[in-house]
This record gives structure tokens, sequence and C-alpha cells, in this order.
């Protein structure tokens, strides 16, 4: 296991406490590398919900993420953030994003091994 950045910690405690989706931010996971915006937890798990309502399939779990009782929701206000949530994020995968319109991703903080601010972007330049 290993231990999550501070200064990752902090970005994402931020995200959280000004209710903002401005912070664009590049990480490494096992297996992947996300770029995107942050978005506070609470705004992402709407979000999902709304995505989940609007499927015939899917729209029972959309319960899941608009409840604040959710596993991965903070008890208060003072607990540290441990993931981070992604809006118009993309799996980077050679010269393209996918998808190339944005997902959204939750992503555990201790899984991060390297991370930079601000997203890539690609063009047919």
């Amino acid at each position: 296991m290993s231990i999550p950045d501070e200064l990752l910690v902090d970005i994402a405690a931020r995200v959280e406490s000004e209710q903002s989706n401005q912070m664009s931010l590049t990480v490494v996971v096992p297996g992947a590398v996300l770029t995107g915006r942050l978005a506070p937890e609470k705004m992402w798990r709407q979000r999902v919900a709304e995505v989940l309502e609007g499927s015939e399939r899917l729209g029972s779990f959309a319960a899941l993420f608009s409840s604040d009782s959710g596993r991965g929701a903070a008890p208060d206000g003072d607990a540290a953030p441990t993931h981070l949530h992604f809006h118009l994020a993309r799996i980077l995968q050679g010269s393209v994003g996918i998808p190339e319109t944005g997902g959204m991703y939750r992503v555990a903080i201790q899984d991060v091994s390297a991370w930079t601010v601000g997203d890539f972007s690609y063009s047919d330049h």
C-alpha cells in the first residue's frame, strides 16, 4: 500500500471545499494515464446518477450515487479526501484520448504514482 501524496490530497481537498470543477490534472495509475478536470465528489456523484437515471438497464443503480450515505462519501467536511473524481476525463492511449468526449472516473489517491497539473489535449496538427 502506498502513502498518498500530501500535495495531491491538499489539491483534492481544495476542489472539495471550493466546490470547483476547474482544476485540470493528469495522473498515472496502474494500467492507465488519465487526464481531465477534477470535480467535487458530490457534484461527480450527481452527474453519474443523472446519466444512470437515463438508462433503461442501469437506472436502478442511480440511487447508489445520489445518496450521501455511499461508501465514498465523507462523514464530515474535515475528512481528508481519499479519491479523485474526474469529469470530462480521458484515458490516454497512444495519440488519442478515450472517450473523445470525456468520461467520469474515480481514482484512489493512494494509487496515483505520478501526476501533473493540467490536462493533455490532442489536435490533428
